[in-house]
């Protein structure tokens, strides 16, 4: 028995035939290309996903011994997280600032003493007010606070102790994966007048957002890349020896003992003599040259080019000899160099 149709489905036929083309299913557009963030060959990626990752959890680590410090301090639920961590360029973090902000300059000091730019850290405004007002036995307010707001003398000396907690864990939060000392922190009122990194130079930025009640905001930390070079080299450095003194038991000995067999070369120096041209052209079988040293006097004994110990020349069974008499140090070598 054929199949009855209703009247709407009467209707729908007879409209889809006076207008066969607005029911017809919509034609499928090509797909659409995706999306692909451009590459500035200009300024080339000095760090890999590898890197910002370590500091991603340097910072993870940070944001847990930091948040409770605060919650401890203040008395207040405090909950930070890492947002971001990125490569970018200095002038791309100096840029988002105003001239009323304060950055925070922290040194962070490695084991060789070496100079290097400090890190530079911001908090939002409305975040810190907050902070303060808890600080001081109020409640935070979740009022706008405008970027450009001009801290006063008291809120400036908040402003540096709370700094001071929120940054004195730095060391704590690094100490996972290297050995690092923080100095006092220096407080720069005016950002354009910091200097010590090149707009164009590259810098890893890490956004943390903070959490406290109705209060939320965001600390930024900007690390430069010369700093983050050496950071990374240490690191290495690490990983690389580690595997001997501190994961095999006896490791330094073992170590020798693979290389002991290694050739080296070992020359003694009699002494320097300086000639010209014209004196070598002329020398002959029989002639002297002047070492400019007495007969007596102790010669330098080289292992591969490096001043390693001092001699008395002599003789053993017929033959020339250097009999070692002293032991050459780095300080010796710089002084005579």
């Amino acid at each position: 028995m054929a199949e009855v149709l209703t009247q709407s489905q009467i209707d729908a036929l007879l409209s889809e035939m006076e207008n066969p083309d607005t029911n017809q299913p919509e034609k499928k557009t090509e797909n659409e290309k995706p999306e692909y963030k451009k590459y500035d060959f200009y300024s080339p990626k000095k760090f890999t996903k590898e890197r910002l990752k370590m500091i991603n959890n340097i910072y993870d680590n940070y944001t847990r011994i930091a948040s409770s410090r605060i919650n401890s301090i203040l008395r207040a639920n405090c909950e930070m997280e890492v947002i971001s961590v990125e490569e970018q360029r200095y002038h791309e973090f100096s840029n988002a600032l105003s001239e009323n902000d304060i950055i925070v300059l922290q040194p962070l000091h490695l084991s060789d003493k070496a100079k290097a730019p400090p890190m530079v850290a911001h908090i939002s405004s409305g975040l810190m007010l907050g902070m303060m007002d808890r600080l001081l036995g109020g409640s935070e307010s979740d009022e706008y606070v405008s970027a450009d707001y001009s801290y006063t003398e008291i809120e400036l000396v908040l402003y540096k102790k709370m700094m001071g907690y929120l940054l004195g864990v730095t060391e704590d939060a690094w100490s996972s994966y290297l050995k690092v000392t923080c100095k006092d922190l220096k407080f720069e009122s005016n950002p354009g007048m910091f200097q010590e990194v090149s707009g164009e130079a590259p810098v890893a930025i890490i956004l943390i957002n903070v959490r406290m009640n109705k209060v939320e905001g965001r600390i930024t930390v900007c690390i430069p890349g010369n700093l983050l070079e050496r950071i990374f080299t240490y690191i290495d450095k690490q990983r690389n020896t580690g595997t001997y003194e501190d994961g095999l038991p006896g490791g330094r000995e073992q170590i020798l003992e693979q290389i002991k067999d290694s050739s080296l070369t070992v020359k003694a120096e009699l002494g320097k003599a300086q000639l010209t041209l014209g004196d070598i052209r002329n020398l002959c079988i029989g002639d002297v040259i002047d070492l400019r040293k007495n007969k007596d006097e102790e010669i330098t004994l080289y292992v591969e080019e490096q001043p390693w110990f001092e001699c008395a020349l002599g003789a053993y069974k017929k033959y020339a000899a250097a009999k070692v008499t002293n032991k050459i140090t780095k300080k010796e070598v710089k002084a005579n160099g």
